[in-house]
């Protein structure tokens, strides 16, 4: 589409496209993509949205200019959507350049007249060159946050005019590129807009809450100095319809004032009430005012002590707050840096909500500012990070970094729900070759920890969130690892041992901790087996984590990576698309949830969330208590204990319950008297249940353990007393079969411990007709057995290749499949097949299996994983089959002194089919016959 044709069909959507909007359409009836003003802390009521389709064209040969592609003449054959980077699916342009134009006409309204107009972009990677009618506006460097040109000598109000931006991203080692392997923020990626102001404008409200001394500091700058004495006044919006305003005078030739506002009795911004002052601030000009929309929140961000410890806490209003925290890689499947839509910002912040969670960290992006809206609004605290550049760290990098950082604090400094500043990461872009983090680099981070403690004073600030225990200078002793479950222990028992005042511990260059609260600011199992995890139910590891995270106050909150799949890691709490992932919890304990494992109240057990008893045996339960808060729920909770298992036919039943009274008190951490608890008699899988209720009988938190019953593999053919029924038990294991034959690929896991078959085809077992057993004696029969639907991942294939590429920068093979340890997580995806069950030729039936899975519910294959950061189908599970064997079936099976199965996927849904053994899967069985016998 031509830029005139484009122009034609636009020109009328600026004019509609407003203020808070989220209806707003272009002239054919098709949406503006995100048409609410893009600044809700900085809303000024003239403002026209420039966002959708615009002529497009990339420039390959960088020759655009001297062709002379900003004249109204020029036309671009391709149409982009903005604000959505190029290259992603939402700005309908495929990525095939470093460098494009972009060209659309707009009309400036005659009612803007006399007022200074300009042309605002929200962020634009990386370097942008504008154009009005052939006349040039302006350049601005950097990819990350908000710049303007002004158009005020070039407009011709009413009229069509001819809007031209070029953009550079061409790549270049000092760029602050940070995570964009996972899809280039290339060109505009926030939105665009005209923007009206007077003579002189505001630049910049900002706020500083004080609530010990019950006033909000209040800084303005102008965009020029003041030609008069000019008014400037804050009103502020109340709950009745007296209007609170606030005046003060800038003097003539001042282009800033700062005073203090009273507030008494301040309504506090806190997780709970994420309560927002709403103020409109006015500046009187000549003759003109300019109005601007904006909020703070009245809180405090700092550190104390752990009530009872000497523990250093963050703390949000004056309270110790323990960190709760997602690493947010702020990224979209269609979109890249760029939401879709308000909405979807605002579900972001919520699902973080949904699930328990208390904070996020925005991972190497300068955010979306709506998002941080939304964060503000809902409720959730922010780590902001700093995006980094891969290259050294040279005069260019260091400039790039340090405007970035500037920015960002000007731009987000009203934010309640930022609370912290983190600069660098991992120490990403900050050697130099083989010389490394040098000292020369380390001092200049440092500066760079005191210029943002001098940019904003109130927020805690990070000299680099580390991975190599190289801090420099940084109020909050961070530190990341990512280990399977069962490392967290001692690995948390080494940095609480080693934290304290004067520790070398974390810091590098010869510096020392002080006393600053200790946090880990990245966890998880994604990058702690070989090779990284793959998709694979992380949930396991994450209980088990989580448990011992609890268990070791003195670090003051996690942070889990991950919100969100990307394109090279598969960990998220939700799938790239945001569809759900399921843990299974529920059905291990009814009504458990993700919220369980981040209440303020927990209750840790058994520092293996599945270990090896022996029938009847007597085992001390530990019990810890975690109680991160000073909630008022009563001196006495109650924690109901409930033992129920599965037994090795596949039945389950409770053996044993019981209560505790827990005397409570505030930010109380500490290992309560442990339980005894007697195991069942016979072998199976235990399941102790924990649920933590008030008095008044509201559940509080809930969480279990769990104990593989069993001495030895359960005997091959034995009679057992079941009830008040007899039955011979006769077993057979899932690698015992005596023919397979599959369409892709048959395969054991574990030396047998499940067998795999993909396609279709079947495994089939002869197993001895028992003996001494006639068929007169048997008033009913069964085969019994756990299975699952079998895909057949690319790890499986016989060509199977492998992981290629940067995948810390998300470069190479993005198939999760292939991945060694891969096995994806229960979601909403399923993978539903079907077995037939024949005997002795004769067909049984057709039994459904609704999905080939791995969470919580495959217990005790996670518990058969070894410890080699090796992961081999763990928490994959299958469902019970039970198929009733007829009479002539058994007749003639005694008289061929064997029984025949075979197990079977046809052709018409080939699916695949695992067999799980009982050491393997959900129920502690292998597959079984079961002959009910005459008294």
């Amino acid at each position: 589409m031509t830029t005139r044709a484009i122009g034609i069909q636009l020109c009328l959507a600026v004019l509609i496209a407003y203020a808070s909007a989220g209806s707003a359409v272009l002239a054919d009836g098709s949406d503006v993509p995100l048409a609410e003003h893009p600044r809700p802390d900085f809303q000024r009521q003239l403002w026209l949205n420039l966002n959708g389709r615009w002529a497009f064209q990339f420039d390959k040969d960088n020759d655009g200019i001297e062709k002379r592609w900003h004249d109204a003449t020029a036309e671009f054959a391709k149409t982009i959507t903005v604000p959505f980077p190029w290259g992603s699916k939402l700005s309908g342009v495929k990525d095939e350049g470093d460098i494009g134009w972009y060209a659309r006409h707009i009309r400036v309204p005659e009612s803007w007249r006399g007022r200074r107009v300009f042309l605002m972009v929200g962020a634009s990677d990386w370097h942008t060159t504008a154009w009005l009618d052939g006349k040039e506006l302006g350049k601005h460097q950097g990819g990350y946050t908000p710049f303007g040109f002004e158009l005020t000598g070039h407009v011709e109000f009413g009229q069509n005019q001819h809007l031209v931006l070029r953009v550079d991203d061409t790549p270049h080692k000092f760029k602050l590129e940070g995570k964009q392997g996972y899809g280039r923020a290339a060109g505009i990626w926030q939105t665009v807009y005209l923007e009206a102001r007077p003579q002189v404008a505001l630049e910049t409200v900002h706020f500083t809450p004080d609530i010990d001394n019950e006033k909000v500091g209040v800084k303005v700058t102008l965009d020029k100095p003041a030609p008069a004495d000019t008014e400037f006044r804050l009103k502020f919006k109340t709950s009745s319809s007296r209007e609170r305003i606030v005046g003060k005078i800038i003097e003539r030739g001042k282009h800033e004032i700062g005073f203090d506002v009273p507030m008494p009795s301040p309504h506090l911004w806190s997780l709970e009430d994420p309560y927002l002052y709403e103020v409109t601030a006015v500046l009187d000009g000549d003759g003109e005012a300019d109005v601007v929309q904006t909020y703070f929140g009245m809180r405090k961000i700092g550190v104390g002590i752990l009530p009872g410890t000497d523990i250093p806490y963050v703390t949000l209003n004056n309270k110790p707050i323990y960190l709760q925290l997602t690493l947010d890689q702020a990224y979209h499947p269609e979109g890249y840096y760029t939401f879709p839509s308000d909405a979807f910002m605002r579900d972001e912040i919520l699902r973080s909500r949904q699930i328990g969670l208390n904070g996020q960290r925005i991972h190497i992006k300068v955010e979306v500012p709506r998002k941080l809206y939304w964060a503000d609004k809902l409720g959730i605290l922010i780590m902001a990070d700093v995006p980094n550049s891969w290259g050294p760290p040279d005069a260019d990098m260091r400039r790039e970094t340090e405007y970035a950082l500037r920015q960002m604090i000007k731009r987000d400094y009203n934010h309640p729900s930022i609370f912290s500043w983190v600069n660098f990461n991992e120490t990403w872009g900050l050697r130099s070759g083989r010389d490394g983090y040098t000292p020369e680099t380390q001092k200049w981070v440092e500066s760079m920890y005191r210029l943002t403690k001098q940019l904003d004073p109130t927020r805690l600030a990070e000299d680099n969130s580390p991975c190599n225990h190289d801090h420099v200078a940084t109020d909050i002793n961070t530190w990341h690892a990512y280990l399977p479950g069962y490392g967290w222990r001692k690995r948390l028992d080494q940095i609480c041992r080693d934290t304290y005042p004067g520790s070398k511990w974390n810091f590098i260059g010869g510096r020392t901790q002080a006393n600053q609260p200790m946090f880990n600011s990245e966890c998880g199992n994604v990058w702690g087996y070989e090779g990284s995890a793959g998709d694979v139910d992380w949930s396991w590891d994450y209980h088990i984590m989580i448990n011992e995270f609890r268990r070791h106050p003195k670090v003051c909150g996690w942070l889990y990576t991950e919100h969100h799949d990307v394109i090279n890691e598969w960990n998220g709490y939700w799938r790239y698309d945001r569809s759900e992932k399921y843990t299974g919890m529920d059905e291990i304990v009814p009504g458990m949830s993700m919220r369980d494992l981040h209440g303020a109240f927990y209750i840790a057990s058994e520092r293996e969330l599945c270990r090896q008893v022996s029938p009847g045996e007597t085992v001390e339960v530990p019990l810890y208590a975690s109680f991160m808060t000073d909630a008022d729920v009563g001196r006495q909770l109650v924690l109901k204990m409930r033992l129920c298992a599965w037994d090795t036919l596949g039945q389950s039943r409770n053996s044993w319950q019981g209560r505790r009274r827990i005397a409570y008190r505030p930010w109380m951490s500490e290992e309560l008297e442990p339980v005894e608890v007697t195991m069942p008699e016979n072998p199976g899988l235990a399941i102790l249940q924990l649920v933590l209720e008030s008095p008044s009988g509201a559940v509080l938190h809930r969480n279990f353990t769990t104990y593989l019953v069993a001495d030895e593999p359960c005997p091959r053919d034995a009679t057992i007393e079941s009830g008040r029924r007899k039955m011979r038990v006769v077993r057979f294991s899932p690698k015992d079969f005596a023919e397979a034959k599959w369409s892709l690929k048959q395969w054991d896991v574990l030396e047998g411990l499940k067998v795999n078959g993909a396609g279709h085809g079947y495994f089939e077992y002869r197993v001895p007709w028992p003996k001494k057993l006639t068929v007169g004696r048997i008033t009913e029969a069964s085969l019994r057995f756990e299975a699952s639907a079998k895909r057949l991942f690319g790890k499986d294939r016989k060509d199977a290749g492998k992981q290629e590429g940067d995948f810390m920068r998300g470069k190479g093979t993005h198939d999760p499949s292939l991945n060694p340890n891969a096995y994806p997580m229960t979601g909403e995806e399923r993978f539903p097949s079907a077995v037939r069950v024949r005997v002795n030729g004769e067909a049984l039936g057709v039994f459904e299996l609704p999905n080939d899975s791995a969470d919580h519910r495959g217990i005790i294959s996670w518990f058969s994983q070894k410890r080699d950061r090796k992961l081999r189908e763990a928490g994959s599970y299958g469902n019970l089959v039970t198929a009733q064997l007829p009479a002539a079936v058994l007749t003639n099976a005694s008289k061929q002194k064997e029984l025949v199965i075979r197990l079977e996927v046809d052709g018409s849904l080939p699916r695949g089919l695992a067999i799980y053994g009982e050491r393997f899967g959900r129920y502690p069985m292998d597959p079984t016959l079961l002959f009910v016998l005459k008294d």
